[in-house]
């Protein structure tokens, strides 16, 4: 296993900096993922880490040694990039030991080690096939494996799954989460894709603008985010806003305030509820809000909604068996649950209430 230490690193191109002093300590066998819009700087950070790009201030360190200066085939990290690159005229195993016949290691323990990583992947039956021969998720795990057999200190993954249909995500997120319960390696995973980072990793690093908002472990960034950025970012849909009524603030808008909030944080300039914590029931019972479009998905259904004075759209997650008619254009009644609502300083910061 593997300790990976990043302190104060940056990266400059010129004079725009890209990273701008990133602190962070990936424990030893974790499963960290790098979140965040793109151009944030997550697949730069990690292409530091790989020495594929070169580190304009700070240290890193792999395995408590420092690694700055050290060449990428040194490092002892194997990355798999989004793209397959395989090679076309060879075998998924002459794929698969290529790095290590380059090496010189051994035919018989080249043979050992792709045998033991095809096992792993569970496609040692296509060792003998060709990339045109595979599907995309089957040429993913032949990229995996050709990482795999150098038996590396640290995975870097940077989005492996994006050109992968919706299906194969799925069943390569599950995949790729019993490969590394299997062989206990450190891996970062970077991805754009917040359900990716929800669902496999020990901790999320989210990315923004060449910062880390914030580091933790998944469900703790989700229910205690540190700002309003790294709320809207996590979640799907997005968490619902309102700003603090001013003056000509509607009703709907000072009920779904005090409905949020009411005295319990006097700074809050901003509020937020996702839409799994807001009821939809009859208009007469809750804040009037019109129906925009509802979208089902089988038990369950999200509802857009418009609510007078709000200047963003709302959604609610509800059952599909909701008894409250949810038409486009029918109005109906808001109950968010104040007990999940989140308050926001005038600088975007959470307050704890």
């Amino acid at each position: 296993m593997c300790r990976v230490t990043l302190r104060g690193v940056r990266k400059r191109y010129g004079s725009v900096d890209v990273i701008k002093g990133v602190d962070l300590e990936v424990h030893d066998g974790e499963f960290l993922v790098f979140v965040g819009p793109s151009g944030c700087g997550k697949t730069t950070t990690l292409r530091m880490i790989a020495g594929l790009e070169s580190i304009t201030e700070g240290d890193l360190e792999i395995d408590g040694a420092r690694a700055n200066d050290v060449r990428p085939a040194e490092r002892g990290a194997a990355m798999v990039f989004q793209s397959y690159a395989l090679y076309p005229h060879m075998t998924v195993a002459e794929n698969m030991g290529f790095s290590l016949k380059m090496a010189g290691i051994a035919k018989p323990i080249r043979k050992e080690r792709v045998a033991r990583a095809a096992e792993i992947l569970r496609i040692s039956h296509q060792l003998d096939f060709y990339p045109k021969q595979l599907s995309g998720g089957e040429r993913q795990r032949v990229a995996i494996g050709r990482a795999i057999v150098r038996k590396p200190k640290v995975f870097l993954f940077d989005e492996p799954l994006s050109n992968l249909d919706a299906a194969l995500r799925v069943n390569m997120r599950i995949e790729l989460t019993r490969l590394h319960k299997e062989l206990g390696t450190t891996m970062i995973y970077v991805t754009h894709d917040q359900v990716e980072a929800m669902t496999m990793g020990d901790r999320i690093a989210v990315f923004n603008k060449g910062v880390i908002e914030q580091l933790g472990a998944p469900m703790a960034l989700f229910n205690s985010p540190a700002n309003e950025f790294v709320a809207t970012f996590l979640g799907t849909p997005r968490i619902n806003l309102i700003d603090k009524p001013g003056s000509g603030a509607s009703a709907a808008q000072r009920q779904l305030w005090q409905a949020l909030i009411g005295r319990r944080a006097d700074s809050a300039q901003r509020a937020g509820v996702r839409p799994e914590h807001l009821a939809v029931v009859p208009a007469s019972q809750g804040i009037p809000a019109t129906v925009e479009l509802a979208e089902h998905l089988g038990d369950s259904s999200i509802i857009y909604l418009r609510v007078e004075g709000v200047e963003s759209v709302w959604a609610a997650t509800i059952r599909s068996d909701c008894a409250v008619p949810c038409d486009a254009g029918q109005t109906v009644g808001l109950v968010p649950d104040p007990a999940w609502a989140l308050a926001f300083d005038a600088t975007a910061r959470r307050i704890v209430m």
